[in-house]
């Protein structure tokens, strides 16, 4: 499987927050699993051109990335630019 509880747990101490490396509902940790899931459905779709439901499901999860960066924009602004620098979302 492409996310087992092993990664997931690294991506969680990588991106937490400060405080808790075992908090999964920070922002940051959110959207770096976002990513990571948008980036294995990235290359599953450029193999199945033809997978709907894939594709739907990848734009169902951009949009919540795009709501939670919203989020940190509004909330803190050197939070969000912390996490963008460090993912490579933006350019």
């Amino acid at each position: 499987m492409y996310l087992d509880s092993e990664k997931k747990k690294e991506l969680f101490e990588k991106h937490g927050n400060a405080k808790s490396a075992t908090d999964t509902g920070s922002p940051e940790s959110q959207i770096a699993l976002f990513t990571y899931r948008i980036s294995h459905l990235t290359e599953h779709l450029k193999k199945n051109r033809k997978d709907f439901g894939t594709t739907r499901s990848l734009q169902k999860l951009v949009g919540k990335r795009r709501r939670l960066l919203d989020y940190l924009i509004k909330t803190d602004i050197t939070r969000y630019r912390a996490i963008i620098k460090e993912l490579g979302i933006r350019r």
